[in-house]
């Protein structure tokens, strides 16, 4: 098998069903994004094996229903092209069919073998999902809380490859070609590193045997999955956009100055959860619950980025009192005021979190995929024992190395 692509094995065999995650890793750039976001969905309406969507939906229905979905996602710097198939476990095929291995066979001929026509892809399927691709781009806009988000990204990371969405620009889909895009689609999948993840009860040496069968004629380039490098704080930056909105979305960018493979991760994983991820966190209880600033208020981080953003939605007239106290409320926890319910709830919220990874196959390969971009290739369990290994003073170092970064506010037009 080529060094490009590799192939892991994760045994579930208490799953009644097999899930095969194939992700393409691309760097993230201005000049690529868009056909990036467009390509999977290209690639998912017609291969060799089966010529359109509607044979694709046939070969799928005789593998008892198997289902296939394509997308984009974004690690860091890494924009990342997916496609994802799950069906039952062969074990429980009524003839002994085959199933994962031939819903390996219809991924790898989707990626391997798309359909052409006159040099490039069918121009029908180019437009129609073009037209998909400005859809997801504006769905990103008409959602509030995702754009203030977004934008809170863009001005904290301007200048940076992060800044830009995985769906791409309107602009750049634009300027999409079935030519274009089948003369890029051609350097990408020989010059990318593809993993493939399959997670349940399955035959390794006949899945690799598949692999090897449709790629052994493919001239693959050397490629390494994409680097990304932490944002640096150069200084708080204050921006705010006005909408016709009926709420505002406060989202504050943060800081963390860790890196994944930092030995104080996990702590920052733990502060995290005593921050604002989850009904038990000192956001929800204090400025959501006790003090009715917020109709949301929660904190998640950008693990590849190091950053740490909250986001809240609020009534226009609470912005200084909101943003005070989300400020409050960290300064708590650098401070080490975290009670005993708080860091016991936090850190077993986190274990749960992973202990669920073992009743799913998209999760768990989603998981070990995000650990490879990561470069830390840490286990499930290890996770879960360093997590419960930290100390409330450990959290409150590393909540000491976040550093308010950017404040965005969304506010309504009228709103002074």
């Amino acid at each position: 098998m080529t060094k490009n692509i590799n192939l892991i094995y994760i045994p579930m065999q208490k799953l009644k069903t097999t899930t095969i995650g194939v992700y393409m890793h691309r760097p993230l750039n201005a000049a690529d994004v868009s056909k990036n976001a467009v390509l999977p969905y290209v690639l998912r309406q017609g291969c060799r094996l089966c010529e359109n969507s509607e044979q694709i939906s046939k070969y799928l229905e005789n593998l008892y229903g198997a289902v296939l979905s394509a997308g984009v996602a974004e690690f860091g710097d890494d924009q990342v092209l997916r496609f994802e198939a799950e069906t039952i476990s062969d074990k429980y095929a009524a003839e002994g069919e085959t199933l994962t291995a031939d819903a390996l066979r219809l991924i790898l001929s989707v990626m391997f073998e798309p359909v052409t026509e006159d040099g490039g892809f069918k121009k029908s399927v180019i437009a129609v999902e073009k037209s998909n691709a400005k859809d997801r781009i504006m769905s990103v806009m008409n959602d509030k809380r995702s754009y203030a988000m977004q934008r809170c990204v863009e001005e904290m990371c301007a200048g940076e490859n992060y800044a830009l969405s995985r769906y791409g620009t309107v602009e750049g889909v634009e300027e999409i070609t079935a030519e274009s895009l089948y003369e890029y689609y051609k350097k990408a999948v020989t010059s990318s590193v593809i993993d493939i993840y399959v997670c349940g009860d399955a035959n390794e040496g006949e899945l690799r045997s598949i692999v090897e069968e449709v790629t052994a004629d493919i001239k693959f380039a050397s490629a390494d999955i994409p680097k990304t490098e932490l944002h640096k704080n150069s200084g708080i930056k204050n921006v705010t956009d006005r909408m016709d909105v009926n709420q505002g979305k406060l989202s504050v960018g943060f800081t963390t100055d860790t890196k994944p493979e930092d030995g104080d991760y996990f702590a920052l994983m733990v502060m995290n959860s005593v921050f604002g991820a989850g009904a038990h966190s000192k956001l929800f209880n204090n400025v959501r619950e006790k003090l009715s600033l917020a109709y949301y208020a929660s904190s998640n981080i950008v693990k590849s980025k190091g950053l740490l953003i909250v986001n809240a939605g609020i009534e226009f007239q609470n912005f200084q009192k909101a943003y005070d106290e989300i400020l409050l409320q960290l300064k708590a926890i650098q401070n080490g005021e975290i009670s005993e319910e708080e860091f016991n709830s936090s850190v077993n919220a986190l274990i749960n979190i992973f202990e669920s990874y073992n009743d799913d196959a998209a999760l768990t390969h989603g998981f070990y995929t995000a650990e490879r971009v990561y470069g830390t290739n840490y286990s499930l369990d290890y996770v879960k024992e360093k997590i419960k290994a930290v100390t409330v003073d450990e959290v409150a170092a590393a909540a000491r190395k976040v550093k308010l970064d950017t404040v965005y506010f969304l506010t309504g037009k009228g709103d002074n």
